[in-house]
């Protein structure tokens, strides 16, 4: 099951992103917004990071004006890592080589169609490991305070 979250700038995309997950039989809870109206999007990015992080929901989908504000926002609970896509390369690239778990979008920047590309791939692309793992712990470290640099 997916947890859905946008601000007024990501409004009309996380529309479009429903709309495919509707066609294609895919779960959701949506966390809100419900309009154009302006609102705070660290209130949005909070509901779905940390459901994602409490493993209700094994991935979330974010969308404001950029995606950057909304992606600041919820990388900072702890266990989320959320990246803003702004092509295919790295809606894929996010999840095998980052493990991302929430994506990212701007409803000023980002094509209702790309929108839809980019959540299909995202959410179809399985994670790599490898030398990723190795890179991932880290990041974990520095999340955790435990990170030292020799």
């Amino acid at each position: 099951m997916i947890a859905l979250g946008c601000d007024h700038g990501g409004y009309n995309l996380i529309c479009a992103v429903k709309k495919y997950l509707d066609e294609k039989g895919i779960e959701y809870k949506d966390f809100g917004t419900y309009s154009t109206e302006s609102v705070d999007y660290p209130v949005y990015a909070y509901k779905v990071a940390t459901a994602v992080a409490n493993r209700e929901f094994e991935f979330g989908i974010l969308c404001c004006g950029t995606g950057i504000g909304i992606s600041i926002a919820a990388n900072k609970v702890n266990g989320i890592r959320a990246a803003v896509v702004n092509n295919e390369f790295g809606a894929e690239m996010t999840r095998r080589h980052n493990h991302s778990n929430i994506l990212c979008m701007g409803g000023r920047v980002t094509s209702e169609e790309d929108a839809v590309k980019f959540t299909d791939i995202f959410l179809n692309t399985p994670e790599e490991g490898g030398r990723h793992d190795c890179r991932l712990a880290m990041v974990d470290e520095i999340e955790n305070g435990t990170f030292e640099v020799e």
